[in-house]
């Protein structure tokens, strides 16, 4: 299990790989700018030097950037030039810190025909004037809420359909998300069931990375509302699938729980590895 958690950048860029390293965590993944804002700030070469540093000192790997929020790809025309730009931006960023992927909200649209072909433009324009040929883009599951595209495996496979460079673009499967958009995972057979038909669709090789979050809302619910390891409604069942599946073992997992403290003061994420590495530890029952 490649284990990790999204950490906070505050103070500087490499702070969120002492905070992972902290942890006891292999991975990590991380913004690379302010993620509400369209003004992408040049990345100065100091603040480079001390990421590339402390990363090399921690022996991170791999690093999964996340896009900023603002990003809709299916959007309309300013919205969607902004986003072309943004993404240039961060693929920049990530290939000048040495970044590996970059994760990114597939985008929005009422017709969903019309925004899956431009989410596929965008992803084309974005790496076409990419310079650096490194950073991977994947494309994450979505909840399905509202007009929120990628919420089937066959909208995300119709994305991927179209990019001229396929080798640069994969998936990010939310656990939250696609029990939200209606995949159950809870039990064994369930789990089956549904990477299976990512692996039809889609196809296991273009799992790229995985975000674990237990679920505040029911199977289908189609609401994003994360909630700590076993504590929601996939339950501990539904992670202990995936932490055994021998299959993602060099597929970096990435905690996106909320942050904070428990009753007893223990942090968040400290919490949730330990429940992961546990649930890893124990045989597996096969229903």
């Amino acid at each position: 299990m490649l284990l990790g958690a999204h950490m906070s950048i505050h103070g500087g860029l490499h702070n969120a790989l002492t905070a992972a390293a902290g942890c006891g965590f292999g991975a990590v993944a991380m913004f690379v700018r302010n993620q509400v804002q369209w003004r992408v700030p040049p990345l100065s070469d100091e603040a480079v030097a001390t990421f590339r540093r402390t990363r090399r000192r921690l022996g991170l790997s791999p690093v999964v950037a996340h896009g900023s929020y603002l990003v809709n790809l299916a959007g309309l025309r300013d919205v969607r030039r902004k986003s072309i730009r943004a993404t240039r931006a961060d693929l920049a960023r990530c290939g000048r810190l040495g970044i590996e992927q970059l994760v990114l909200h597939p985008g929005s649209r009422a017709d969903a025909d019309e925004g899956i072909r431009l989410i596929a433009a965008g992803v084309n324009d974005a790496l076409d004037a990419a310079a650096c040929r490194r950073p991977k883009l994947l494309l994450e599951t979505t909840a399905g809420s509202g007009n929120c595209i990628g919420r089937t495996f066959e909208q995300l496979a119709a994305i991927l359909a179209s990019v001229r460079r396929p080798r640069r673009v994969g998936v990010c499967l939310d656990t939250c998300h696609v029990f939200a958009a209606g995949y159950d995972i809870r039990s064994p057979r369930a789990y089956r069931e549904t990477m299976a038909h990512f692996d039809r669709v889609i196809g296991l090789e273009r799992l790229w990375a995985i975000h674990l979050n237990d679920s505040k809302r029911d199977l289908g619910s189609r609401v994003d509302r994360h909630e700590h390891i076993g504590r929601g409604q996939i339950g501990e069942r539904g992670f202990a699938n995936f932490v055994r599946d021998g299959r993602l073992a060099a597929v970096p997992m990435i905690l996106e729980t909320p942050k904070g403290t428990d009753g007893a003061g223990r942090d968040w994420d400290a919490v949730n590895a330990e429940t992961l590495r546990r649930l890893a530890r124990r045989p597996h029952r096969r229903r």
